[in-house]
């Protein structure tokens, strides 16, 4: 028989540490297999049953998990992030998409063999949006997940084009077949603001400025920030973040009134960032140098989203805000990796 399991891919990546740790941490759960492009950082290594190194583009991969494993939830992390996906566009459509695509098909065909719906959660991003201007940005206030459905990047085309193929295969998979829509992929997707996260070292999104400071800072490195002093848009911690990836996981289907769910926890401008770590770290050498072409895709973000639907539909409550994010997250952890 096949085993039941959990399914994450790119679980090298800064959601799938934590994510991983909080999986592995819960006694009497789904064994947790993953699938990277690269070979498992050894911290997570020791958490998971199995560690399967290879794409999601590679369908002999794919099979080889589909005839060995039962699997009821997916965690797909796997991507091409925001900054990365501007200088490889086709490939990140390839990563972003295509990969989606095939874990899709995937699940359907899991859920056709065990008779149950596999539950895919599925992490976008607020890059989804597309506001044009900072006039009508800073008038949108808290921005709802239908409004402004515009992305300027590669990256937020692709996640909000994900975010619609997930819909589909949820909600009208094959729809004009004799059976009609078949109902065996349980999509679930969270449209993250920028996530901060301690444990691992930022990896190109456009967001990271608020992590690459406080690590910059912790190592004794200057730290030229790339968005204005005014900058604002809306943070979470990583393990809000994660915890938010595990209970859209575990929500009964009959509360969620939606397939994309905002979520977020503050939105500090840049400027109250740097004095925080500044006043964590007194030596710190920060100053500003605006990159015009990032600016604008910041710009083109909310200053901040509305939340209700995840709060109302499946318990959504972040535990940090920007003071304990910072205070009793953020800096004693990356205070304690660089004194070791």
């Amino acid at each position: 028989m096949r085993k039941p399991i959990v399914l994450v891919t790119g679980a090298n990546g800064e959601i799938g540490h934590g994510l991983i740790a909080q999986l592995a941490a819960e006694s009497g759960g789904r064994p947790v297999v993953t699938l990277d492009i690269n070979p498992l950082d050894r911290t997570i290594a020791r958490s998971v049953s199995r560690e399967l190194t290879g794409s999601i583009l590679d369908h002999g991969v794919l099979e080889r998990i589909l005839a060995e494993y039962e699997v009821d939830c997916i965690f797909h992390l796997a991507a091409l992030l925001s900054s990365r996906s501007e200088f490889t566009p086709l490939t990140a459509h390839h990563v972003n998409v295509d990969g989606t695509l095939n874990l899709l098909e995937f699940a359907q065909r899991e859920g056709e063999s065990h008779g149950r719906p596999v539950v895919f959660v599925y992490p976008s991003s607020i890059a989804a949006y597309g506001l044009p201007d900072p006039q009508t940005r800073a008038r949108a206030g808290r921005v709802k997940e239908d409004e402004w459905n515009a992305p300027i990047t590669m990256y937020g085309c692709n996640k909000l084009y994900c975010e619609q193929l997930g819909r589909y295969y949820a909600r009208s998979y094959k729809q004009l077949g004799a059976q009609g829509p078949s109902g065996c992929v349980d999509f679930r997707s969270i449209r993250f603001p920028g996530l901060i996260s301690a444990v691992t070292v930022p990896s190109g999104g456009t967001s990271d400025y608020a992590s690459e400071m406080t690590h910059a800072a912790a190592r004794g490195h200057r730290y030229v920030c790339f968005v204005r002093p005014d900058t604002r848009v809306p943070f979470m911690a990583m393990p809000d973040g994660v915890d938010a990836l595990i209970r859209v996981s575990r929500a009964p289907s009959a509360s969620l009134s939606r397939t994309a769910y905002n979520v977020r926890s503050f939105n500090p401008s840049a400027d109250q960032i740097r004095q925080v770590v500044l006043g964590a770290f007194p030596d710190a050498v920060i100053t500003y140098h605006v990159d015009s072409k990032r600016q604008h895709i910041v710009d083109s973000w909310p200053e901040d989203v509305d939340d209700t639907a995840a709060h109302r539909d499946w318990g959504f409550a972040p535990k940090y805000d920007f003071e304990k994010a910072f205070s009793e997250y953020l800096i004693p952890t990356i205070r304690e990796r660089y004194a070791k």
